[in-house]
């Protein structure tokens, strides 16, 4: 665990350093996610019902801009390699960036949905339920993109790799994340929902950290 704090400590000092590499995920995803009611018109019962989905892909697509760097400079300077070297255990050194991905990426995300669902006129309830959802299921979007950008590292498209490689898996979080919502809304218990949503973060941090690791390795050889 010690190996774990230390990397996220050191990876969150540096995006603290990187300020506006670090809120860009932010500003895209309140950006991105305003420019809905513009665009559909004020109409409240079309904004509630779309406001889950448009959420949930605006968030994952905000992720996916920042986890091609979870690695990139570290690779660059060198100490990538070093990690690896160490006698430390690898997937220690990827959970703790994954934790300073999510902390720095995600987790401002999660907090600034429920003023997205007060921008398109959700209920309180529906919104307790969507920041919950994200609560869940960004970790899984986090995890999902340590795959990726391990194994598109050192590539020169790398970012458009990542997006063609991850998408597709985080589509059942993306499905049970807004089927939450739905159900509140349409007065049933979204506890299926959430139920599924923790299976699928269960089963992606018990896999995804040795596959990413599995791939930093087959990258740096």
């Amino acid at each position: 665990m010690s190996i774990l704090i230390a990397v996220a400590g050191r990876d969150l000092l540096l995006a603290r350093r990187r300020r506006i590499e670090a809120l860009l995920p932010l500003g895209f995803f309140i950006c991105a996610a305003g420019l809905f009611p513009i665009g559909v018109g004020p109409e409240p019962q079309m904004l509630r019902q779309m406001a889950p989905g448009v959420v949930w892909v605006c968030a994952l697509l905000a992720a996916m801009l920042s986890v091609t760097q979870m690695f990139s400079s570290d690779h660059q300077d060198g100490s990538l390699e070093q990690m690896l070297l160490s006698s430390k255990p690898l997937v220690e050194v990827v959970l703790g960036k994954v934790l300073a991905h999510w902390l720095s990426s995600c987790m401002p995300l999660v907090v600034a949905a429920p003023l997205i669902g007060v921008l398109f006129g959700m209920h309180a309830a529906s919104i307790g339920i969507l920041a919950l959802t994200l609560l869940l299921g960004t970790p899984i979007l986090s995890l999902l993109g340590a795959v990726g950008a391990a194994l598109t590292l050192g590539l020169r498209s790398g970012a458009a790799l990542v997006f063609l490689l991850v998408l597709p898996l985080t589509i059942p979080a993306l499905i049970f994340g807004t089927g939450a919502v739905g159900a509140v809304d349409s007065g049933l218990s979204p506890q299926a929902h959430f139920s599924l949503l923790g299976a699928l973060l269960i089963v992606t941090l018990l896999g995804a950290p040795l596959a990413t690791a599995a791939a930093l390795r087959i990258s740096l050889d």
